[in-house]
């Protein structure tokens, strides 16, 4: 299979809370785990069905513990089991500082040797 990934993906823990903007109805919540993590967009496991082209608010934990308020589209479903579905997003409108943070991050990922499990 052809790699079509523009960055490296990073592997990140953390949890982030996910509202739907889309409508009127009540905001609904949802914490989410997330898999990987590039400049680009994120890969995440959550309890909650989300629909493939909406927009969604998201508070992200990186590394450092700050907090960033990003803004993604779902862009890929996968249901693994009852009630748990892996999805693939994209940021839209990530302000350049918060993408350079994540690029950092990449950077120092592929500079310092990791030991392995």
């Amino acid at each position: 299979m052809e790699e079509r990934r523009r960055s490296k993906r990073l592997s990140m823990s953390g949890k982030i809370i996910i509202k739907e903007m889309a409508g009127k109805e009540a905001v609904d919540e949802a914490t989410i785990e997330i898999l990987n993590c590039s400049r680009h967009g994120l890969g995440f496991n959550c309890n909650k069905q989300l629909m493939i082209g909406n927009n969604y608010e998201a508070y992200l934990t990186i590394w450092t513990m700050e907090v960033l308020h990003v803004f993604l589209q779902i862009v890929r479903s996968e249901q693994f089991e009852e009630g748990i579905y892996n999805y693939g997003c994209i940021f839209i409108g990530m302000p350049d500082a918060d993408r350079q943070r994540i690029s950092v991050y990449e950077t120092v990922e592929e500079l310092i040797p990791h030991e392995k499990d």
